[in-house]
């Protein structure tokens, strides 16, 4: 896996995150601002709904500008053996399978395609993120969720 190929697909990702965020920051405040919204009684809230719901979609797009600010940061991050932020890790379950795994300041969940892999990005406030960081290639790692023990071997750090 070529590290910095996939940090461009990264970017590529955070940047389609924030092109949606502000698509529906625009429509819902199109929404909130029209005049067909506008209160005739007491109890028409469509219009204040509205204005909640642009409220909460510009505060995701800030969300998503402040998320592309700290990747970045982490691109920098100096490369070394230990899992930290900015780590693209490799790991093989018990079961045999590998998966792949970006150590990201947030955006945990997002999953990135890059080649015939889909690598997931970690926190370090993940379950998985915790018991990962600081690790090194080769070290076995056991940790819970939801209650069940799951065992892996870190094989690869970038």
């Amino acid at each position: 896996m070529n590290k910095t190929h996939f940090i461009e697909h990264l970017r590529f990702a955070l940047s389609a995150q924030l092109e949606t965020a502000k698509m529906a920051a625009k429509t819902a405040h199109d929404t909130a601002t029209h005049e067909e919204n506008i209160a005739e009684n007491k109890y028409d809230t469509l219009g204040l709904e509205a204005a909640y719901l642009a409220q909460g979609q510009a505060q995701r797009v800030n969300d998503c500008y402040l998320s592309i600010q700290q990747f970045e940061q982490s691109f920098k991050e100096v490369i070394s053996d230990q899992v930290s932020v900015g780590a693209l890790i490799c790991v093989e379950y018990e079961a045999g399978t590998q998966a792949w795994f970006y150590m990201g300041p947030n955006a945990g969940g997002l999953v990135v395609e890059h080649k015939q892999f889909n690598v997931q990005v970690l926190t370090p406030h993940a379950p998985l993120g915790k018991a990962l960081l600081n690790k090194h290639c080769d070290d076995e790692v056991t940790f819970n969720i939801a209650g069940k023990s799951q065992q892996l071997t870190i094989v690869n750090v970038l």
